[in-house]
């Protein structure tokens, strides 16, 4: 269509029968919870993952996050550039193939010898994580751009509500899955038969889905304009508040909730003696599924609410991110395992709600030329500050708190790494056994370990390692308050910043 020219009239009411576009949607879906599946799995094994290759929770955080969230958005912008020109359905279906191969790879990684050289596992691991999150990069941008052509702009928020639960529904599914086979067998198993499934799925999407005109769903009379640079992006965003304001609430949440996701986990085996399967199947899955209603149910009352609101969506973001902060203080400082499980139900509920608030406003100000380079340019911030950073400050804040404990000790000679051994190692006694382990037996498990830990030692870890998650979690839930009041400033301009694009 040449600079200029409108949608061709009739078109303004979606691509294709109803039934085909649910079909579609839900293919983005099961793609959205597959890389989620892929990206959290990480968070799931953490503490026997740590244990084997022996590091603190700041190189867990610099794992789990920068290492993923560096090449992640460096190779986004390129890939929703080519997604503005090219086949979106093809660098879909090739880039989940690619970031399901580097996850199975990740249950692979080991020692390698080059030479005199030797590349510990550690490195192998981060090698494979950064794979797989250049092979993400190919997943969020053309399928909010699919999604932006296959259904009218009125139909949106409930399309995007839905596709959004796939963060949620696939953090679920990784504690749900990974959880028991890292129990049941190791944390390389749960890589292996958690990452292969994606390359079947991406020759279904490549076989079934076809690929829909751009601006196909747009309303009779939208002017387009082909090619639109990076620069033109820019240029054209930059008059929209509402677009940065809303990145800056999305970036700050994302610094938070990916913190918390990612040591979640941790903090629960840390806090109530579990193993990894039961953290993951009885508090970390109820959380996500609740987060995941939550986040369809805000597109869905949004909506409704938009008719008389347009900018609905993100006061409800606000809103939600607001609330959810008393309840996770409740469940990061009880001892209590149904208030801890009841609020973080309540927080994931409340707060994942911004998800669909950030891509409809990303859409929703943006012409469709620049589309999947807005929701680029926007997932480039969030990914490199809020997922690069949240995890690894998390990391840092705990290390940090658990140096103060163990200074303050007589038994000074405790570390991180020695605490993760021990715990593991009593847990995972503790299972084969299929019950709590007596002080003897506790004991004779501590003195065979590469080690030694002593009892008095092994009392300072279990503190210190639960204290310290704690102090990280508690300080990382309080910024939601900060990313609330941007999603409050964003909702004073997006009606406006809508009806100029």
């Amino acid at each position: 269509m040449s600079q200029g020219a409108a949608s061709p009239a009739g078109q303004g009411t979606g691509y294709g029968s109803v039934r085909y576009r649910s079909y579609v949607l839900t293919v983005l879906l099961v793609i959205y919870v597959l890389n989620f599946v892929d990206r959290s799995l990480l968070a799931v094994v953490a503490r026997p993952l740590k244990a084997e290759l022996g590091i603190g929770d700041t190189a867990f955080g610099l794992l789990s996050g920068f290492g993923f969230a560096l090449l992640y958005t460096v190779v986004g912008l390129p890939i929703a550039r080519l997604a503005e020109r090219h086949h979106r359905v093809w660098i879909m279906a090739a880039s989940l193939a690619a970031w399901s191969l580097m996850t199975a790879l990740c249950g692979l990684s080991t020692d390698i010898v080059i030479g005199s050289t030797t590349i510990g596992a550690f490195w192998m691991l981060l090698t494979f994580r950064v794979g797989v999150g250049i092979g993400e990069a190919g997943c969020t941008p053309p399928a909010n751009s699919l999604i932006a052509d296959y259904y009218p702009p009125e139909k949106r928020s409930t399309a995007l509500g839905y596709y959004a639960m796939g963060v949620t529904i696939g953090t679920a599914l990784s504690y749900l899955i990974g959880g028991p086979i890292t129990d049941l067998f190791d944390w390389r198993t749960a890589f292996v038969v958690l990452g292969l499934p994606g390359v079947l799925v991406a020759v279904l999407l490549k076989l079934t889905v076809r690929e829909v005109p751009r601006g196909y769903s747009d309303p009779p009379g939208t002017e387009r304009k082909e090619r639109a640079s990076i620069a033109d992006a820019v240029r054209e965003l930059a008059s929209k508040p509402s677009y940065w304001w809303m990145t800056a609430g999305a970036t700050i949440s994302a610094f938070c909730g990916y913190g918390i996701s990612n040591f979640l986990s941790l903090y629960i085996q840390r806090t109530f003696d579990v193993s990894a399967g039961s953290a993951a199947v009885n508090f970390s899955a109820p959380a996500a599924l609740s987060a995941a209603v939550g986040t369809f149910l805000l597109g869905w009352l949004a909506e409704k609410l938009t008719r008389r609101n347009k900018a609905a969506i993100a006061w409800l973001a606000a809103a939600g991110l607001a609330v959810s902060v008393p309840f996770y203080l409740v469940a990061f400082t009880t001892e209590t395992v149904w208030l801890c499980l009841a609020g973080l139900m309540a927080g994931g509920f409340l707060k994942y709600g911004y998800l669909a608030a950030q891509y409809t406003i990303g859409q929703g100000v943006a012409s469709p030329r620049v589309r999947a380079t807005s929701i680029a340019l926007l997932l480039f911030v969030v990914n490199l500050i809020g997922y690069g950073l949240g995890p690894l400050f998390a990391g840092i804040v705990s290390d940090a708190r658990f140096g103060a404990i163990v200074s303050r000790s007589p038994a000074q000679d405790v570390t991180r790494q020695m605490c993760d051994a021990a715990q593991e190692a009593v847990n995972a006694a503790g299972r084969a056994a299929d019950g709590a382990l007596s002080a003897a037996e506790t004991s004779r498990v501590l003195a065979s370990l590469d080690a030694p830990v002593s009892e008095a030692q092994f009392a300072l870890c279990n503190y210190a390692n639960a204290n310290s998650t704690e102090w990280s979690m508690l300080f990382i839930s309080l910024f939601y308050i900060l990313a609330a009041a941007c999603f409050a400033m964003s909702a004073r301009t997006y009606a406006r910043d809508a009806a100029a694009r």
